[in-house]
């Protein structure tokens, strides 16, 4: 199963740049894991979109716990929305990734 995670900050970048460093450091991890398969921020800079790679059984579960690992989401600086996704065209490309 594939999801979409969207991240909206919740306060000025000012307060997110500091932080930037140990949440790209949780998505690299996220990445060698084969969770995550593409992420990045918005334009302009409000937030950012991740794309994961989860397990079929419980990923409601696989999902929450990405969140919950977060720093972000430790340090209560964005609204997580969790997207369960099934991609229609395109899944087969996804899934060579």
């Amino acid at each position: 199963m594939y999801a979409l995670a969207i991240l909206r900050y919740r306060y000025p970048l000012e307060q997110i740049t500091p932080h930037l460093e140990a949440h790209r450091a949780y998505l690299r991890g996220l990445k060698e894991s084969g969770t995550l398969l593409a992420s990045g921020p918005f334009d302009p800079r409000t937030g950012g979109a991740i794309l994961l790679r989860l397990p079929d059984e419980q990923p409601h579960a696989a999902l929450s716990a990405v969140r919950d690992g977060d720093p972000f989401t430790k340090l209560e600086l964005v609204n997580y929305e969790l997207l369960p996704w099934n991609p229609v065209i395109g899944q087969e490309d996804l899934d060579k990734l």
